[in-house]
């Protein structure tokens, strides 16, 4: 091995050690018997040990155009990995939102894992064993953080406490913790009996502990607890991978709300004969035949959106040989709080298929119009696509798996992919576009919305009337959403900015090739490194433009704005 790629395998150990259900999430199962440390000397042992890589990455000269693009990478995911584990947002800002939230991931990777033989067998017995001391330690942190200044918010505090009540009502056999095991739990069944829900009702116990000092709604803002403001510009970094500033992604969101605005009036008076905004969202709102009436129709219609963009797939990208995608319902007891839908990728191993995990609960609150563009985020051309096709590449593991190590790339190709599928005519028809204006109106939204909480002291109110005045969908939606960037700072801010630098590089190499852009090839190179930092992305569609012209690629700083 190279030392690049000691390294990169160095970061990839600890970065997944530190967090192994994220692992687990990502489909690699040798981190399944882990549980990982919640306490404080972890997390910054995790900071130093991170930290650690990056300087000695900067004394490691590449010599090739793929060393180049690993060194980039891997720069990139230490440094950010190293300011997160030292700022350990989540310790103060305890919450039931899945990546973020310690206790949500134990919830959300469990049931992930897949256990057929007898390696997959001890290592979840060793997780499953480990999970009550886990809790328990994180209830110690939560209160050594209250202790400090660095309190949660009570919305937060009132959703992880709802979650730990609802699996705790749950019937034992049914419990999610034993899902990997269902019809042979002899012996894990006790273990989740004795020692894991007793944890579980006391970590409950200690957040019911930290609702009188935790932040009221008016001051949701992560800027609020020590240190906070510092550690907002370095989530807004790491999540977009780019040095904007709060106050410039601020005005991004209001930018792109402003492009869609032409959009909304065209579509609307096609579809509604109305052109003026507010009087779309109003009958969008309120026609009880754009909702659902059974969350069976909410699968079919996700169903039927995948099923289209498989059979169209090989016209628009490279052929991909990778795992089918499956649909699955979340969990109701972990429904509330929980976002419409997101993806699992399919195990390394290939025991468990890519899976568009889906929210199904209340379908008379649910906008039919809506689900096909989700669909096509999640699934293909959007997530599954794009995540499933890295774990195929020739590349250092630390760069083939990949999500929230990488959220602007990967976001933004979602979003991206949402108005692909109109290019690729995959909506079913008009109705649905109002399903895609209104995910690209609440992206934009996200970017006001996050700084506006996180940098510039809004209330969660102010952020749920401005989120309400400027998308169609639900006030239960806009809630769930608002309350998800409270719970996760600057994370939000990754979909939109991906989207509009993959727009950029679309346009640029469109403008440079003429007759010989070819929109498949450039699909196939966007993806065709895995996630990318937007700025080695940029790069790597210089080199490829660069290519088919014959040329030497110019440096080029990325137009973040």
């Amino acid at each position: 091995m190279t030392r690049l790629d000691e390294l990169g395998e160095r970061y990839f150990r600890l970065q997944h050690t530190y967090d192994p259900y994220n692992a687990t999430l990502l489909g690699i199962a040798e981190f399944d018997g882990l549980v990982g440390d919640p306490s404080v000397e972890a997390s910054d042992a995790a900071a130093a040990d991170l930290a650690a890589i990056g300087t000695e990455l900067a004394d490691v000269v590449p010599t090739t155009t793929d060393e180049q693009v690993d060194h980039g990478v891997l720069t990139v995911l230490a440094h950010g990995a190293s300011r997160d584990a030292h700022h350990a947002l989540w310790a103060a800002n305890a919450s039931a939102k899945g990546y973020v939230s310690r206790q949500g991931l134990v919830f959300q990777a469990v049931p992930a894992m897949t256990v057929t033989d007898a390696d997959s067998t001890d290592r979840y017995a060793s997780r499953l064993a480990g999970i009550g001391g886990f809790l328990t330690a994180l209830g110690e942190r939560y209160e050594l953080e209250a202790a400090r200044g660095r309190v949660p918010t009570e919305l937060g505090v009132r959703h992880a406490i709802g979650q730990l009540e609802g699996h705790l009502r749950a019937d034992l056999d049914d419990d999610v913790l034993l899902t990997p095991v269902r019809g042979r739990t002899e012996g894990h069944r006790d273990v989740v009996a004795d020692r894991i829900r007793p944890a579980m009702a006391a970590l409950a116990d200690t957040l019911r502990g930290l609702l009188p000092v935790a932040r009221p709604d008016d001051r949701v803002g992560i800027a609020n607890v020590p240190g906070g403001e510092e550690a907002y510009v370095d989530a807004v970094a790491r999540h977009t991978t780019t040095d904007l500033t709060p106050a410039q992604v601020h005005q991004i969101g209001l930018d792109t709300l402003a492009e869609l605005a032409p959009r909304w009036s065209e579509v609307g008076q096609r579809v509604l004969g109305e052109s003026d905004f507010p009087a779309i969202v109003s009958r969008l709102r309120t026609d009880p035949a754009l909702r659902f009436q059974t969350s069976d129709q909410i699968v079919a219609v996700a169903q039927a959106a995948l099923e289209r963009a498989q059979a169209a797939q090989d016209d628009w990208f490279p052929h991909y040989d990778i795992a089918p995608c499956v649909l699955e319902e979340i969990n109701p007891v972990d429904a509330e709080g929980a976002a419409m839908a997101y993806y699992r990728p399919p195990a390394a191993d290939g025991s468990r298929p890519g899976a568009h995990c889906l929210l199904t609960t209340h379908p008379t609150e649910r906008f039919r119009f809506e689900y096909e563009a989700l669909a096509f985020h999640e699934s293909v051309p959007g997530h599954h696509l794009q995540l499933a096709s890295a774990q195929t590449l020739d590349l250092p593991r630390y760069r083939r798996h990949l999500d929230v190590e990488a959220c602007s790339f990967n976001e933004g190709w979602g979003l991206y992919s949402e108005a692909l599928a109109e290019e690729m005519g995959l909506y079913s028809g008009d109705t649905a576009l109002f399903g895609m204006l209104s995910f690209a109106a609440l992206r934009a939204c996200r970017l006001v919305v996050d700084t506006g909480m996180h940098a510039l002291g809004w209330s969660r109110a102010q952020a749920i009337d401005f989120m309400l005045d400027h998308t169609a969908t639900t006030r239960e939606h806009v809630t769930s959403e608002v309350d998800r960037y409270v719970c996760w700072p600057g994370q939000a801010l990754a979909y939109t900015v991906g989207r509009r630098e993959i727009g950029r590089l679309r346009t640029r190499a469109e403008t440079e090739l003429g007759a010989r852009f070819d929109l498949r090839a450039f699909h196939g190179t966007v993806l065709g490194q895995g996630a990318l930092p937007l700025a080695v992305l940029d790069q790597t569609v210089a080199r490829w433009t660069a290519g088919v012209l014959g040329t030497t690629p110019a440096e080029e700083t990325p137009a973040w704005t």
